[in-house]
């Protein structure tokens, strides 16, 4: 339901848009965004198991192997906050960025912290956050971008930055 209303919040056509899943468990949200049309899709995980998961998710779907990272997807197993200074050093900014860290464990706000330090986010970008409402995010990221939307969906919230 999350991930729909996620969708319907950014749009259904990603046609030629950059999309960056942090945290990304099994990919399920990087791949949707690749159905959607998106060019290529980042996926940010540290986790051996995920990692697996998310190799078997492309292999289901004929893309694992297929394509390098200069394809329309690239792995980056990493923690998130070592997966996006190693974006940072190469110079990548992405249109769309959805993080979607464990909750209870504040990880929200510190990635959002180290999104902005890292300067991957361009003019143009979104940037969403899937929360528990335990977890309260700052109204901007860094003077440049403020929440424009809001919404909870079940225990979930999402949250969504745009420049203004």
């Amino acid at each position: 339901m999350t991930r729909k209303a996620m969708f319907d919040l950014v749009g259904q056509d990603l046609s030629g848009m950059t999309f960056l899943d942090i945290f990304s468990g099994s990919g399920a949200v990087g791949l949707e965004a690749l159905s959607r049309g998106a060019e290529k899709a980042t996926f940010i995980e540290r986790d051996p198991k995920c990692l697996r998961v998310l190799e078997e998710n492309l292999r289901l779907l004929g893309l694992y192997r297929t394509f390098s990272e200069t394809g329309n997807y690239e792995i980056v197993p990493m923690d998130a906050f070592a997966g996006l200074k190693h974006l940072a050093r190469a110079r990548r900014g992405f249109d769309i960025i959805f993080l979607d860290p464990p909750y209870s464990r504040g990880l929200g706000k510190k990635t959002l912290k180290t999104l902005v330090e890292c300067d991957i986010i361009h003019s143009t970008s979104l940037v969403i956050v899937e929360h528990s409402k335990r977890e309260l995010l700052p109204q901007d990221l860094g003077g440049r971008f403020f929440i424009i939307r809001h919404r909870k969906y079940g225990i979930s919230y999402l949250t969504v930055y745009q420049r203004q």
